[in-house]
């Protein structure tokens, strides 16, 4: 399973996001590829599950995309409890 965590520019943030998905996942006992890009480079992406902050997450909606909306990227329990239904 690939996660794609994605910002505005694909620097701080969505580096500081993809450390706290990997520790969300660790703490639900899950594995996954996680990585982390820029808006417009998430539209030719490849992966399972996008993640990010709302307020850009809808630019990435087509319809076949898996899209988990974060309220506060920086919230584990907010993390876990996003993604755990999408996680196999």
């Amino acid at each position: 399973m690939k996660i794609m965590v994605v910002c505005g520019n694909g620097l701080g943030s969505s580096f500081i996001m993809e450390l706290n998905v990997k520790k969300a996942l660790k703490e639900l006992g899950k594995t996954a590829e996680v990585d982390h890009t820029d808006l417009t480079s998430a539209k030719s992406e490849q992966a399972d599950i996008f993640i990010g902050a709302a307020d850009i997450m809808g630019q990435l909606d087509d319809g076949n995309r898996t899209i988990v909306n974060l309220e506060n990227m920086m919230s584990i329990p907010e993390i876990k409890s996003k993604l755990e239904p999408h996680l196999v």
